[in-house]
């Protein structure tokens, strides 16, 4: 299997951009790797580069599983963790926004606002 490309420039662009415009101020963040299965019938995992954030408790990952290939999740411990819906997005910004918004409307849930 082909070596995942690391995140470029225009995906940090973009991640970088979503975050100051969701928080009004630059968020930290930080890339790292993961070993993941990119298929479920996959036995063997595969080395995907992702960028991580933490806001409030909240944990953030989106991971790059190919050329304009994206998934995420936020988690607050181990055994917290949740996603979108969607298993794979082909667009960074709408796996971002819609990351953000599912974590928004979670909280919201939780605090009964909603």
């Amino acid at each position: 299997m082909p070596e995942i490309a690391d995140i470029n420039a225009t995906e940090k662009w973009i991640i970088e951009t979503t975050l100051k415009e969701r928080y009004g101020k630059s968020i930290e963040y930080q890339l790292a790797d993961a070993d993941i299965r990119l298929h479920l019938s996959d036995r063997d995992t595969t080395s995907c580069p992702l960028l991580y954030w933490e806001m409030d408790a909240c944990h953030f990952t989106i991971f790059k599983t190919g050329e304009k290939k994206y998934r995420c999740q936020f988690f607050y411990r181990g055994y917290q963790q949740y996603g979108t819906g969607v298993y794979e997005y082909d667009d960074l910004a709408e796996c971002a926004v819609s990351l953000l918004q599912a974590q928004a409307d979670h909280e919201a849930k939780e605090k009964g606002e909603i």
